[in-house]
């Protein structure tokens, strides 16, 4: 089936899709894609609502429309018409999520969107996972496993979002058999977590300092200097020692690390705001099972050049951008929303106890037909 993927995601820049033609199983061809970036009142928009206040419900609908007009780019350019589209993967844009309190919220109008469209769309992948006291987060794992065929394990694939998350893959947890099968994760092949903050923070940062919306590059942060004794008092957030799987709200560090950089200059703030991000990647390899061999790392992070930096010299290794083993980087989130509209569309799991705490292998997801 040829499937759309759609990702809005926690660093607000904007909306990823992409084209894949899978059978949920294994991924046969990842088409083209393209990032439509939010302009900066809709971008406003959906900050001000973070957290389910203000006018959700106008925001919402806006925001289906904007996803319906990318929708309608992606096939104009890729010259695909969309009676040829099976499926629709919509994770709409998540505004809360407090998995403790089986709490998730993405908003996203699934039936509007179909309509707007002409097809079939899946949303809400998060929602039967949380109310069954999964963590909701990450999705993305099945997704990882399923491209890593044939590469070198012990394998991570890091993203770097507005948070970070990672999938380990083992050396059991490669072959197609395995996927959507029980025993994904009993094997030992496969476990996967948020790390902590990936460009959230430098995010808000440089928008409070220079009213830019991101760090391109790391053009401020290469010009600062890190504060290790504040990185050190970083990793003494409770979150570090926490077993996964778990997950994290855009903001849970925001005040902790408000506070910490605080009184910084620009420049400096970036850096070790930075060094944050690194090093609670860092922390987060110590849960692995048997230690990465190899680090690819996805997400708009891999362009922050100090971050890549900062995590080869954490992790002892170099690591690299997807890039290295012919992935898109800036399309995966979304391509893995079109995979999992199709694993949910045939009643396949798309969490594990070991990627988000389910209490078993669930499928989820709703289905908004035309």
């Amino acid at each position: 089936m040829l499937a759309l993927g759609l990702m809005s995601g926690t660093s607000l820049d904007g909306v990823d899709a992409a084209l894949v033609e899978t059978d949920g199983e294994a991924v046969e061809r990842l088409g083209p894609s393209l990032t439509v970036p939010y302009p900066p009142e809709r971008r406003e928009a959906l900050r001000a609502i973070l957290g389910g206040v203000g006018d959700v419900a106008g925001v919402e609908r806006d925001l289906t429309l904007f996803h319906a007009e990318v929708v309608k780019r992606l096939l104009r350019e890729a010259g695909v018409d969309a009676a040829q589209v099976g499926l629709i993967g919509f994770h709409g844009h998540t505004i809360a999520h407090r998995p403790e309190e089986r709490r998730t919220w993405q908003i996203g109008d699934g039936a509007l969107l179909a309509a707007a469209t002409g097809i079939t769309v899946v949303n809400e992948f998060r929602s039967d996972d949380v109310a069954q006291g999964g963590q909701g987060a990450p999705l993305v794992p099945v997704f990882h496993r399923a491209l890593a065929q044939g590469l070198k394990t012990p394998l991570a694939v890091l993203n770097l979002g507005g948070v970070g998350n990672i999938t380990w893959i083992g050396k059991a947890g490669i072959g197609k058999a395995g996927i959507g099968k029980a025993g994904i994760g009993a094997d030992g092949g496969l476990l996967a977590f948020d790390t902590g903050p990936g460009n959230a923070l430098i995010d808000d940062w440089m928008l409070r300092h220079t009213g830019k919306a991101l760090d391109d590059g790391g053009s401020l942060a290469a010009t600062g200097r890190m504060n290790t004794g504040k990185i050190a008092e970083f990793l003494t957030h409770p979150y570090f020692a926490r077993t996964p799987p778990k997950s994290l709200d855009r903001d849970d560090f925001a005040a902790f690390a408000a506070a910490l950089v605080a009184g910084m200059e620009a420049a400096d703030g970036a850096a070790t705001l930075a060094g944050f991000t690194a090093a609670a990647v860092s922390a987060a390899a110590r849960h692995f099972p048997a230690a990465a061999e190899r680090w690819l790392i996805c997400g708009g992070g891999r362009h922050n050049k100090v971050i890549m930096m900062a995590l080869t010299s954490q992790l002892g290794l170099p690591v690299e951008p997807v890039e290295a083993v012919g992935w898109d980087g800036d399309a995966m989130e979304a391509q893995a929303f079109a995979f999992l509209a199709v694993r949910a569309a045939r009643g396949l799991p798309i969490t594990y106890p070991e990627t988000t705490g389910a209490p078993r292998p669930l499928g989820g997801g709703r289905v908004h037909r035309v």
